[in-house]
């Protein structure tokens, strides 16, 4: 099973970051890790990656409820976006609520919703999806 080069997580929540890290390590997910605490950080920086050509991620973990710049904001902003590297996000959140996981289904880059917290089995799975 290949791994991923760079897996980044849109979070707020230091407990859930600190656990999907350490999921991902014992799952040898991938060779390194971008951290992002809400939406905006996360959009400005990875548009400086893009313009700059340097490495993105290849998955993003993206929790919806944050403060400053929510996931669903991040999402439509993360649209606006042209690059030429396939990026895939995983909606990652403790919601169980039908209308977000129909909202997300909206989005062509979002691959799937993962209720919280993260599994290594979950994190198996992505890898054979992609």
């Amino acid at each position: 099973m290949n791994k991923v080069n760079i897996a980044c997580i849109i979070d707020d929540d230091p407990i859930f970051i600190f656990g999907a890290k350490r999921m991902m390590e014992i799952s040898n997910f991938c060779n390194s890790f971008m951290i992002f605490k809400n939406g905006h950080e996360a959009i400005t920086k990875l548009k400086t990656k893009i313009l700059e050509g340097l490495d993105i991620p290849e998955i993003i973990l993206l929790d919806i409820n944050m403060p400053i710049m929510d996931g669903w904001e991040f999402l439509e902003e993360f649209s606006k976006i042209e690059f030429h590297k396939k990026i895939t996000i995983y909606i990652v959140s403790s919601s169980i609520d039908p209308v977000d996981i129909r909202r997300a289904k909206r989005y062509e880059n979002v691959s799937n919703y993962l209720i919280k917290p993260i599994s290594v089995n979950a994190l198996k799975n992505i890898l054979k999806e992609i």
